[in-house]
């Protein structure tokens, strides 16, 4: 289907500005081992143990810590895989795709993701990115912060996933990774990297590379009906309207680089490194739909039960680049440690879909063809300047400010429909597993955009905070306040004659506030507040108004709208175990002021049925939840070698809109996952499973409602190290033939939906099979 806005996001990019903070992760000292020494690759290639969870011991904030190893084992190809086995996390993607993390199960927008503890610019329209794109292979380690600091931006409601990435005080030697996945409909897709680091001149230095071939196949199948069964108990027999069989594969091809280059000076600290990304990625969705529920007949003239109906070929080809540079220098001096930071990055996405279609329940068949062309530039410029200064020998001042120019262009252009009758022989012989609608495609008019489909956004930040650390023998804490400005700048170029400028400008304060306290046999409290923000989606900040982008109702942007705030509380528990083991427990609850939601202003001039709707902040939400999780050997009953792991997260929230109480849009209500790893040293090799479940979610918005389930995901993998070089492991992922379901209730006007007098009520299904990979690493 064509869609109104690109919101398929380049996260590659988020890798390209992550790696603008890579080497950086220079806020705290160089990332070495307790003993001083650094990683050396043999130490990543061959684990010479299980990996575990960790706690932070750095910072007051509540945090949850994995090193690599955790993940390493089971091959994750991106951060989003590997981010499926940590507390909380939970993704509304497609099957066996991890793309926009939902930390607590809220939307990806109210997630804040760092690299290396910067904040990353993201390309999607809600201001988050993707994380499918950024090759696990650049982790470190992945830290889950569970509440807010006034060191960071304050886009962190649902809490802060930060990536930690290697950089060249975290590797010294090199290694090659090379393999290849096979996937159910008999694909191969080759997997190979490569990185290398150690010392240059007076510092050191890291070089990566990589390229990952990605296929994701999968089926769906849809059953659409006029009515549903809270008005006909029978509606499968009595309100059938028709069948959707359609297959849908995802193929692309990234290519990755990074380079970074570090000196530690006795005094001064520099660092500067850059990042390239290209993505070629092509989306192709073909639909059968028919009118019997089962059959599968090609058309003729009449359409008895089991006719072919439809046929539709969508297909979007995509193409993002994007870079980034960056650079830092700290100074340490008798008033303290100054640190300046500045960073470019730069995304570029153009997508290209057609939409062609075939209609045979007519008296003769119907073509329609849609083009669409979204080409979308973030440029992003910032300086960050820090001091920190000691305050006797428990306490130190942090303060400083941040400076930032963001430009956001956006093109989304179209020719006109191409719609013609077909001809009576179109049908006849028609069959649409050798055929396709493209070979009727013609010759499209120019590319135009349509309302707010060319416009510019300039968002310029000045912030600046203070904080308190204490450091004392038991207990650490943490409290400061940010204060957060911005002037925003919103063109509408659809008529160049007749240019739309709107501006708006908001300042927040933001205060937070952690305490660690350790009790008893190795126990440790975690407490923390703080008051966050979300900012405006950009597709809502568009002043144009879609027609009937609301089932009939139309849609009308605010760029006058607020930022999201909410006041948080976490309080934990943490317990060390045997060791290496921990086990936490942690509550939560949020409670989010000037929520953004749509807003009826009144009925369209000549109707009485269909409305104007506009995003504003007008509503308020709650989020509560529960989190536990355990990562431990299994010493204590003999089995040191035997690893156990496991988390589970219980979610809930609540909204009220104009149709009654309900979650927030797709927050699932639990997630969990388990599994087990097993070392054998004797022979040099390991074996380990994990499972994974998540609970339904449910969406609501005007003019359609969404329940959500997914079935279970099982991962397994056999490892074989040869000496002290060379490691193969063979992967099982998806063993389950993961599957997603979907039931759609439609309506056409908010007066039909309040009184559930149904358009369509949709059943839809989709699965993949499994994913098996074979990945080699050596060490040199």
């Amino acid at each position: 289907m064509i869609r109104t806005f690109s919101l398929h996001s380049a996260a590659a990019f988020a890798l390209a500005a992550a790696l603008a903070a890579a080497p950086a992760a220079a806020q705290e000292a160089p990332i070495q081992n307790e003993d001083g020494t650094i990683t050396t690759s043999r130490d990543i290639v061959v684990l010479g143990s299980i990996g575990y969870r960790n706690r932070s011991e750095d910072q007051a904030e509540p945090v949850v810590s994995y090193d690599s190893e955790f993940f390493q084992r089971f091959e994750p190809l991106t951060a989003g895989d590997a981010l499926k086995r940590v507390p909380s996390v939970t993704f509304l993607s497609d099957v066996i795709e991890s793309d926009g993390a939902r930390l607590r199960g809220l939307p990806p927008g109210y997630t804040q993701i760092l690299i290396n503890g910067e904040k990353v610019p993201g390309s999607n329209a809600d201001r988050s990115f993707f994380l499918d794109r950024i090759p696990a292979e650049l982790i470190e380690r992945v830290e889950i912060v569970r509440s807010s600091s006034a060191r960071r931006t304050g886009d962190a409601v649902a809490g802060t996933i930060n990536i930690r990435l290697r950089d060249g005080y975290e590797l010294d030697g090199g290694y090659l990774r090379a393999g290849g996945l096979y996937y159910d409909d008999k694909e191969l897709e080759p997997s190979v990297g490569g990185v290398i680091g150690g010392a240059l001149g007076p510092g050191r230095f890291l070089i990566g590379g990589n390229f990952q071939g990605r296929h994701n196949p999968k089926k769906k199948y849809s059953l659409r009906y006029s009515d549903s069964p809270e008005n006909n108990p029978d509606f499968a027999t009595d309100d059938f309207d028709n069948r959707e069989d359609q297959t849908d594969t995802r193929d692309g091809k990234d290519y990755s680089f990074n380079a970074t280059y570090d000196i530690k000076g006795d005094t001064t600290d520099f660092s500067i490194n850059g990042f390239y990304v290209h993505t070629d990625r092509t989306e192709t969705e073909r639909s059968f739909e028919y009118n019997h529920p089962t059959n599968i007949n090609g058309p003729i003239r009449a359409t008895p039960p089991g006719n072919l109906t439809v046929d539709n070929a969508n297909v979007a080809k995509i193409n993002q680049d994007n870079y980034s540079v960056n650079g830092k220098l700290a100074h340490r001096w008798s008033a303290g440690q100054t640190s300046l930071k500045i960073g470019y990055a730069w995304f570029d996405e153009d997508r290209f879909e057609t939409e062609y279609e075939v209609e045979f329940d007519r008296a003769l068949p119907r073509f329609t063809g849609d083009q669409t062309r979204t080409g979308i530039t973030d440029k992003e410029f910032s300086v960050r300047l820090e001091h920190e200064v000691e305050l006797g020998e428990t306490a130190k001042l942090v303060f400083g400010g941040l400076w930032q120019d963001k430009d956001r262009d956006t093109s989304i252009t179209a020719p006109p429909r191409d719609r013609y009758n077909l001809t009576a022989a179109n049908r006849q012989g028609y069959d649409q597993f050798s055929r396709n609608p493209t070979e009727f495609a013609r010759t499209f008019g120019a590319f135009v955009p349509g309302p707010g489909g060319l416009n510019t956004i300039e968002e310029k930040r000045l912030d600046g905070f203070v904080l308190v650390e204490g450091d004392m023998p038991g207990v650490k804490w943490e409290a400061g306040v940010r204060y957060e400005t911005t002037d925003l700048t919103i063109d509408d170029l659809t008529v160049p004659a007749a240019l739309q400028r709107t501006t708006n400008d908001y300042e927040k304060l933001l205060p937070s506030a952690s305490i660690k306290i350790d009790v008893g046999a190795r126990g440790r409290i975690t407490a923390s507040a703080a008051r966050t923000s979300r900012r405006p989606e950009f597709n809502y900040l568009s002043p144009a108004t879609l027609v009937a982008e609301l089932g009939d109702n139309n849609l009308v942007g605010n760029p006058l709208l607020d930022p999201e705030t909410a006041w948080g509380v976490d309080v934990g528990y943490e317990q060390r175990l045997g060791r290496s083991g921990i086990a936490g427990i942690n509550v939560f609850y949020r409670k989010v002021n000037d929520l953004i939601e749509l807003t009826n202003l009144g009925a369209i001039p000549g109707s009485s049925t269909t409305f104007l709707y506009q995003p504003q902040n007008i509503g308020d939400g709650k989020v509560w939840g529960v989190e536990f999780d355990l990562s431990t050997d299994l010493g204590f009953i003999g089995l040191p070698d035997t690893g156990v792991f496991g988390n589970v997260s219980w979610l809930d929230s609540k909204i009220i809109d104009e149709f009654g109480k309900r979650r927030f849009n797709g927050q699932s209500d639990y997630v969990y996952n388990f599994g087990l790893i097993q070392d054998i040293p004797s022979v040099g090799a390991a074996f380990g499973a994990t499972y994974r479940k998540q609970g339904g979610a449910f969406d609501r918005t005007v003019g359609e409602e969404v329940f959500t389930t997914y079935g279970a995901d099982l991962e397994v993998f056999v490892e074989k190290r040869f000496g002290k070089s060379f490691t193969i492991r063979a992967v099982g992922s998806n063993l389950l033939n993961g599957a997603k379901r979907e039931i759609f209730n439609k309506f056409n006007t908010i007066g039909e939906q309040a009184a559930r007098d149904f358009d369509e009520y949709e059943l839809e299904s989709e699965k993949a099979g499994p994913v098996f990979q074979l990945m080699a690493r050596y060490a040199f």
